[in-house]
């Protein structure tokens, strides 16, 4: 007879592996987990905070420095977050133990997981609070992984023993301080504390830190800007646990409690000069010299580093950086002050632009002041209130024909240097043939006439384009736009092609393709008044990373010898003259300081300039309409006029001082009808400034009767394009 198996046993039989295939199961996956967790707690880095500090967004600050050489911050620079890196050395002990005690109280015992709070957490299913640590909202702050997940959290208590084997507290706490959002679009306490109270983090005191570290549950609910009551009740607290934690003494607790805080929202508010100034950073519109560094910066960094247009921008507004920029706010004060209230702007009508529902122009103007040795110290894009930042800024970006401004540049500078003119130079004032045709014009709508003549700086005084159109006859289309591209630096003419501006429309009259800027007709002008020499204009210092010590930009002084110093002197002494009587700049001199200068109208008068300098300082002027149209000016220079009016301010309370002239140079007598050194039958004659090597000849007197014949116009000359 069989005896069979009870059923019962065989399912006891199934069951039983069952478990122990589980058990085993179980027993695998947790020596693999837990070897997994060793090695990722024991491990590498999973989350660098030296790194980490040196890469996270934060705000980029620029400075300027006063006269005793002490920098001052004048604009922030951020995207969405608002962040300045402070060391814990800076921060207060009551601004730390704020935060420990309302959200870390065993901050110091743990190893980066409360476990008491976490099993807390657990089994009351959160309603005991959260169990996060310092430590793992430092972690959700780095990693943005903020989903309420059981991963989630598992890897952040993995990461957050991590960072605790690799990082000592002190660093820790550093960085959670740095980078909690604090509400207001401010991370970290420092922009906190700036935006609050107007005051520096390490300023703040206990009621103000309680105040800060209550935000953290919820930034918009416990704004102490928005919602105050909620905030206040939170911040009581705060303070008590501070208290019952023995980080308050009972009188510290009182009087912390009974502290009335003032914010900058309150009526009652006064901040400092300084605090003031921190405080509008976020919300001012910067003037243009900081749009001028910045794109100066972008630019910068895409050139020396590769970077991408997007690279570069973000480095400037996420990257923390620390622009130390070469502004001079008194003369930048000065130039604003004019440009804002439109001082001195003649009363031209506004235009009503095509398509725009009759929204009226004004006529709009640009300036760039430089010392005279690379320097911008001051930039202006735009007449009246600035209203957005980083728009048209006309000092940089307006390319306009410059008129007859470019003839120091393009004839007479080149001419002088060459030995090819000099001071003295006898001039035909009377056009040349150009595609058949006499050309050109003088503003008068004079044309002058064979038995015309003048010398070199009376027709320079007097701005006449014929004699201008006559000695680049002399001086070469070639050497011309050899001097104005290579030596003067005007990188906006265009060298080749149907539009080329090397034809003698654009360099002896500045009737030019495209234009150039106020910003490069400042830096060559510049080379007037410093012995010849040409500066690439900068507006920065140095860019560093938020602490200072590794430096991404630093600007170099490296002046080329653009033209002679004797050359520069000479041109300094003849432009001087623009400024006296008969010149187009009579009475626009600066009163009191030599100032050398030359104006500028383009044929169609859509254009006005006005360059020149005294011995400190240098500036360019644009007038026009950003659509070009015909300017109602008669025969006036609104932009000589506004040169004078800023420039005039700018000066005001500085000392006498002189150029310093070449000691080469040498002062003599000429003959008016000859244009050579004086003889002893010349009855007509001046002075004048010449090169010790390269004088003119002497006129004997038999030179006058001939003189004329000898520049006779031989109709022969041919050129590009047409004045």
């Amino acid at each position: 007879m069989t005896v069979r198996k009870p059923k019962n046993g065989r399912v006891a039989t199934v069951l039983l592996s069952l478990l122990i295939v589980l058990v085993l199961t179980m027993i695998i996956v947790g020596v693999c987990i837990l070897s997994y967790t060793i090695s990722l707690v024991n491990g590498d880095k999973l989350i660098d905070l030296d790194a980490y500090k040196n890469s996270q967004d934060q705000t980029s600050i620029v400075y300027a420095y006063d006269k005793n050489g002490e920098t001052y911050e004048i604009a922030r620079l951020h995207g969405e977050e608002n962040r300045i890196w402070v060391d814990l050395s800076e921060i207060p002990e009551d601004v730390q133990n704020a935060f420990i005690c309302l959200e870390d109280k065993r901050f110091y015992k743990h190893s980066g997981v409360d476990w008491m709070r976490t099993f807390k957490a657990v089994l009351t299913l959160g309603r005991s609070g959260g169990g996060s640590t310092i430590t793992q909202q430092l972690i959700k702050n780095l990693t943005d992984e903020k989903q309420a997940t059981v991963a989630r959290k598992f890897n952040e208590i993995l990461y957050a023993l991590n960072l605790e084997k690799n990082f000592d507290k002190s660093e820790i706490l550093e960085a959670y301080l740095n980078t909690i959002p604090l509400g207001s679009g401010c991370y970290g306490v420092q922009t906190a504390s700036q935006k609050y109270f107007g005051k520096d983090i390490k300023e703040v005191n206990a009621a103000e830190a309680a105040t800060m570290a209550v935000i953290t549950k919820a930034p918009t609910k416990y704004n102490p800007l928005l919602n105050p009551d909620n905030n206040q009740k939170r911040k009581l607290l705060c303070l008590e646990y501070m208290k019952d934690q023995h980080k308050l003494s009972k009188q510290e607790y009182e009087d912390a409690v009974n502290y009335k805080i003032v914010f900058t929202n309150d009526p009652n508010f006064v901040p400092s000069k300084e605090v003031s100034k921190t405080l509008k950073q976020d919300t001012k519109i910067n003037s243009y010299y900081v749009d001028y560094v910045i794109d100066s910066v972008i630019k910068d960094l895409k050139s020396q580093y590769g970077y991408t247009q997007s690279e570069a921008y973000r480095m400037i507004y996420y990257g923390g950086l620390k622009i130390y920029c070469a502004v001079d706010e008194d003369v930048q004060a000065a130039a604003e002050d004019i440009y804002v209230n439109r001082t001195g702007f003649p009363e031209e009508a506004d235009r009503t632009e095509d398509g725009s529902n009759g929204t009226k122009r004004k006529v709009q103007s640009g300036i760039t002041i430089m010392n005279y040795e690379g320097r911008v110290v001051a930039m202006v894009g735009g007449a009246g209130k600035k209203t957005i930042n980083r728009g048209l800024n006309r000092a940089t970006d307006a390319v306009r024909s410059p008129g007859s401004s470019i003839k120091p540049l393009s004839v007479y500078g080149p001419g002088i240097d060459r030995n090819i003119l000099t001071y003295s130079t006898r001039l035909m004032d009377y056009g040349i043939i150009v595609n058949g045709q006499r050309w050109p014009r003088n503003f008068s709508g004079s044309m002058g006439s064979e038995d015309s003549y003048c010398i070199l700086q009376s027709a320079v005084a007097q701005s006449l384009n014929t004699t201008s159109a006559q000695a680049l006859k002399r001086v070469g289309l070639d050497t011309s736009f050899d001097y104005v591209t290579n030596h003067f630096h005007l990188s906006t003419l265009i060298a080749d092609g149907d539009n080329t501006d090397k034809n003698f429309s654009s360099l002896a009259v500045g009737g030019m393709s495209r234009g150039v800027t106020t910003l490069e007709m400042c830096a060559a002008y510049c080379t007037f008044g410093n012995g010849g020499k040409y500066y690439k204009p900068y507006c920065y210092y140095k860019v560093t990373d938020f602490s200072g010590k590794n430096v991404y930009l630093e600007t170099a002084a490296n002046p080329e010898q653009a033209i002679g110093s004797d050359t520069a002197t000479i041109m300094n002494k003849i432009l001087q003259t623009v400024t006296m009587g008969g010149g187009t700049g009579w009475g626009k001199g600066v009163t009191g300081f030599t100032t050398y200068m030359k104006t500028g109208t383009t044929s169609d008068t859509k254009d006005k300039w006005c360059c020149g300098g005294t011995p400190y300082y240098c500036a360019a002027v644009w007038y026009g309409y950003d659509k070009q149209e015909e300017l109602q000016t008669g025969g006036s220079n609104p932009a000589a006029n506004i040169w004078n009016l800023v420039m005039t301010k700018v000066h005001e309370g500085l000392p006498e001082k002189d150029f310093d002239y070449d000691g080469t140079v040498v002062y003599r007598s000429y003959c008016a009808e000859s244009g050579l050194l004086a003889g002893s039958g010349c009855t007509k004659t001046g002075a004048g400034w010449y090169k010790a090597n390269a004088l003119p000849g002497t006129c004997d007197g038999s030179d006058h009767a001939d003189a004329k014949d000898k520049d006779k116009e031989k109709d022969t000359d041919k050129a590009k394009k047409t004045g």
